[in-house]
Order: C-alpha cells, then sequence, then structure tokens
C-alpha cells in the first residue's frame, strides 16, 4: 500500500467522542487517532472544550474525561506509556482504541485517505474536526 501517490501511503483515522451521558446521545470530539500500517505510525492528538463539555453535562468529571484522553494518548505512545497494550504493535494498539465501548470516550467510525506525513495529517484532522 505503501507510494501510491507520489509518497502518500494510505492512512485510517477515527474520533474521540466525548459523550457524558449515554442516555442523551450528545457528544463533542475531543480527539483523533492516526493510523498508517506503511509508516508503523499511530498516534493521538487530543483537546477538550471544557466549557463545551459542561454545556452538555454540568456535573462531568472533567479530570476522569481528560485521564481517559490521556490514557489513549499513552497507549499510542506504546512503552510504559501503553499499560497492557505495551507490547502489542501499533496496528493491534490503533485496532484495540477503536474498538467500540461504552465509556464516556468513544471512538467514531474509521476513515481512510492518502498522506506523505501522518503526524502533520493529525495536527491537521484534530484543528478540522475538534478545535
Amino acid at each position: 500500500m505503501s507510494g501510491l501517490h507520489n509518497g502518500r501511503d494510505v492512512f485510517e483515522y477515527a474520533l474521540l467522542r466525548v459523550v457524558p451521558r449515554v442516555e442523551r446521545g450528545e457528544m463533542i470530539n475531543a480527539g483523533v487517532v492516526v493510523y498508517c500500517h506503511a509508516r508503523r505510525f499511530v498516534e493521538a492528538r487530543t483537546h477538550l472544550d471544557e466549557a463545551r463539555l459542561r454545556a452538555l453535562d454540568p456535573s462531568v468529571d472533567v479530570a476522569g474525561v481528560r485521564a481517559a484522553l490521556s490514557a489513549v494518548e499513552g497507549i499510542c505512545q506504546g512503552g510504559e506509556h501503553a499499560g497492557q497494550a505495551a507490547g502489542e504493535d501499533v496496528g493491534r494498539r490503533f485496532r484495540w482504541l477503536i474498538a467500540p465501548r461504552s465509556t464516556i470516550v468513544q471512538p467514531g467510525p474509521v476513515h481512510t485517505g492518502l498522506t506523505a506525513d501522518p503526524s502533520k495529517e493529525a495536527e491537521r484532522l484534530l484543528d478540522l474536526l475538534v478545535r
């Protein structure tokens, strides 16, 4: 899959959504996870708009949400930051992160694209879809 279009590789990404009250179905985007198999790359970028989050649920545990987002970033970093996923390759860590779950921080659907720089793509998507 590498080098499909002028040195660009296929990548996948999923938004990280904060759903403070699952029964209401309201959410805000708080991050993005980008994975590129060809470059053995996985990275999460997060940004939490506390005012928007509190507008959905004034009693939300902001510290808990920040901890959950930080955990996603740590899993992407690997090593000691990844906890149980430390020994997994980047693809397995990405698949684990995008698996559906019913916690307050949930992954959205996976989308694909082409990129020459997955790290820059992560920042672009964070700006476009989260900030």
